[in-house]
């Protein structure tokens, strides 16, 4: 018969050090975040008084991470409402229901990756299939060149020269591609502003 692991205990003491008793280390909010992540579970209690404070240090991890670019889950609107439903008649519902929904989203995550990798198939995709992704963008791109003045080899209607190739006609390197699209991208944004100005 299996026991449940008892938590580890971490004493936040006045300087607001983290204390971790199992290892006899200082620890961060990162570190804490990390044990989170490994379902290693942990209370943190205040050293003087002996009072749990898991709830407001899990709390500040949660803002630690809001605050690091690229990582907010919170949307501003979620937040907004969230605060509107303390002190409302609702308050002790929000806990449970909030719990469920994050279980079920825990439960089914490996679902919901292979739909996200299904319906964006260009998710996790090597250099090769980039590579192949951008040439065939480069040669849809020569179709619309086919009908725009300036483009090379096509005689422009209003001077009656034809154009010259340019170096971006050659393949570029593959780390080169993307910065030619770029230069591509740029080149037909002003053709087509020549086009709306005649």
């Amino acid at each position: 018969m299996t026991t449940k692991k008892s938590p580890i205990a971490i004493k936040k003491y006045a300087n607001r050090r983290l204390y971790h008793t199992g290892t006899s280390t200082y620890v961060t909010l990162d570190d804490l975040a990390g044990m989170v992540k490994r379902g290693e579970e942990f209370v943190v209690t205040d050293a003087k008084s002996g009072e749990d404070i898991t709830r407001s240090v899990l709390g500040q991890i949660i803002f630690d991470q809001e605050g690091k670019s690229g990582q907010n889950l919170l949307p501003v609107t979620f937040l907004r409402q969230l605060i509107s439903f303390y002190g409302d008649s609702m308050q002790s519902l929000v806990p449970t229901y909030l719990e469920h929904s994050i279980k079920m989203l825990t439960d089914n995550q490996q679902k919901f990756r292979d739909q996200f990798a299904s319906a964006f198939p260009g998710f996790g995709m090597s250099q090769e299939q980039v590579h192949k992704n951008m040439e065939m963008f480069r040669n849809s791109l020569s179709l619309f060149n086919a009908f725009v003045p300036g483009t090379p080899g096509m005689t422009d209607p209003a001077t009656g020269q034809t154009e010259a190739g340019t170096a971006s006609d050659q393949p570029a390197p593959e780390g080169e591609d993307i910065d030619a699209l770029k230069r591509e991208l740029s080149d037909l944004q002003r053709r087509l502003e020549k086009i709306s100005t005649r």
